[in-house]
């Protein structure tokens, strides 16, 4: 399940991408499979790793290697990204900056890695589904590791802006998942036994599976109103010649 559109990002072969937060590795996978070089960045090494086993799986299904080859697993901070200044393309933080008391840091990290010109898409919960699962549920938001704040799209994109960030656009994405969340969130959050959460879930993995035209229309229709989640894309300023005018 993509959360980051990668057609706004132009990723191809070759393109230098980082997923921080790499979680499942969805996002570094796509990347692989379009022929960019990936690195799959997260504090956790099972996350790392689940990421290597999904590229893996990802080439059997396709009947042949990703045409970027493997991921590279990298176990790292966020807040102190382990790259030299520029060192990517592309970068992606998505679901991750929620998580982080030092999100600012965070922030001036995702800045300093791309390049002069290159992209940085974030992605966290949006602002009205993440407010109604926090009032519903306590274990939602307290839990180690949880969420630490919500933000709403203004907020996000003007600390982006401060940490050097030009935005480019944002969009809503998966209103179908908001539902799901809240009625988690009124069972019991840590409860996946009740029969309509498990129909639910079954109901977004057949949708992830098939993508049928009418819940494709559905998301698309109602993604503004209740998307779960809100996606910024961002551009680094280009490099500065002498004189102070930028390069185009």
């Amino acid at each position: 399940m993509l959360t980051v559109d990668f057609e706004r990002l132009r990723i191809g072969p070759g393109t230098r991408v980082l997923d921080v937060g790499c979680g499942a590795g969805r996002h570094s996978i796509e990347a692989l499979r379009r022929g960019a070089v990936a690195v799959a960045l997260d504090y956790a090494l099972t996350e790392v790793g689940t990421t290597r086993r999904g590229a893996g799986e990802t080439a059997a299904l396709l009947g042949s290697p990703l045409r970027g080859g493997a991921p590279r697993g990298v176990c790292g901070d966020a807040t102190r990204l382990p790259f030299a200044d520029g060192s990517f393309d592309v970068v992606i933080a998505s679901e991750v900056l929620e998580h982080l008391p030092e999100d600012s840091a965070a922030m001036a990290e995702l800045a300093r890695v791309v390049r002069p010109g290159g992209a940085v898409a974030v992605t966290v919960p949006r602002s009205f589904p993440e407010r109604v699962c926090w009032a519903l549920s306590d274990d939602y938001h307290t839990a180690a590791g949880g969420h630490v704040r919500i933000y709403s799209g203004r907020e996000l994109r003007d600390r982006l802006g401060a940490a050097g960030l030009r935005v480019t656009g944002w969009h809503h994405a998966h209103a179908l998942h908001s539902p799901y969340w809240w009625l988690r969130c009124a069972v019991g959050v840590n409860d996946d036994t009740r029969r309509l959460v498990r129909v639910y879930h079954r109901f977004l993995v057949w949708d992830l599976m098939k993508r049928p035209a009418l819940t494709r229309v559905a998301e698309r229709v109602l993604s503004p109103l209740l998307g779960k989640s809100l996606a910024i894309y961002t551009e680094a300023p280009r490099q500065v010649r002498d004189g102070g005018a930028a390069a185009a």
